[in-house]
């Protein structure tokens, strides 16, 4: 089928969808040069989700990478955490949109795979972990980290990550800030496979088409029984959460690590990996 795109005129910037064969809606986010994500992106995201869902036709969603590099998402954009150049009233809805869309992707009907090509940091990694198949690609890393830049784990995205591998697992990563490699994360089982960049999408479609063979309405039901409670405590607790994480974006020693991150990253030279946002 042709692609579908994005309504919004900002979005057909860096979001088109293209749904395939069986109602498989491939999302592609091109936000060159890393994907990282600001307000207006997971704004465009939790509308193209939201649309997606409303499409009787829709029965699953892949969400994967279109950047020249081998990257899925280098998270956050710094320049939405660092206080000097942002607000605290920005910094709150930037997080509330955030969360908003990555519950509703946790509970989604729809079957969620994450296709990761490379990098996958912090929000990307989010991205994953709320979908319900992950596949990445040999070249590629996952973590959420945040302590690497002096900024708490969100209190959600930890605890999700410990019902994905497990709590002690996911303390040891996430204390540390760590970021695992793809064999790494195919042990922990953070990925669901670990394949080639060409057989990428073909894996990520396969996976969306076999769990579409499935009753849907039963599929989406017992989704919902197991992590209904996980999503409502959440959506109860993120909403406070802008306030504390204002906390220490503000404070000059967060201030710092982010400046001299924003430093490293401004002076990558081209063609080399970039170093991971958050």
């Amino acid at each position: 089928m042709a692609a579908v795109h994005a309504t919004a005129a900002a979005a057909t910037r860096f979001i088109s969808v293209d749904v395939r064969q069986g109602g498989i809606a491939v999302v592609t986010l091109a936000k060159e040069p890393v994907n990282s994500m600001d307000l207006a992106a997971w704004q465009l995201l939790d509308q193209t989700l939201t649309r997606l869902e409303a499409d009787t036709s829709i029965n699953a969603v892949i969400f994967a990478s279109g950047l020249k590099r081998d990257v899925f998402s280098a998270g956050n954009d710094l320049l939405e955490l660092y206080a000097p150049k942002t607000t605290a009233a920005r910094y709150a809805e930037f997080w509330i949109a955030q969360n908003a869309f990555l519950v509703r992707l946790h509970r989604s009907r729809l079957v969620t795979v994450a296709a990761i090509r490379g990098a996958c940091p912090a929000g990307g990694c989010a991205i994953s972990l709320c979908s319900d198949f992950r596949f990445m690609t040999p070249s590629g890393s996952m973590g959420l980290n945040e302590v690497q830049l002096g900024i708490p784990v969100p209190k959600f995205w930890g605890l999700l990550m410990g019902r994905v591998i497990g709590s002690k697992a996911a303390e040891d990563m996430l204390l540390s800030g760590r970021m695992a490699s793809a064999e790494e994360a195919k042990q922990l089982g953070l990925v669901d496979g670990v394949v080639s960049a060409e057989q990428l999408l073909p894996t990520a479609l396969a996976a969306a088409e076999r769990a579409c063979k499935q009753p849907p309405a039963a599929r989406a039901a017992t989704k919902l029984l197991l992590r209904e409670e996980f999503c409502q405590a959440w959506e109860a607790f993120y909403p406070s959460e802008p306030e504390f994480g204002w906390r220490f974006l503000s404070d000059e020693r967060t201030i710092a690590v982010l400046k001299g991150a924003m430093a490293r990253l401004s002076s990558k030279a081209p063609g080399k990996q970039p170093v991971a946002k958050l």
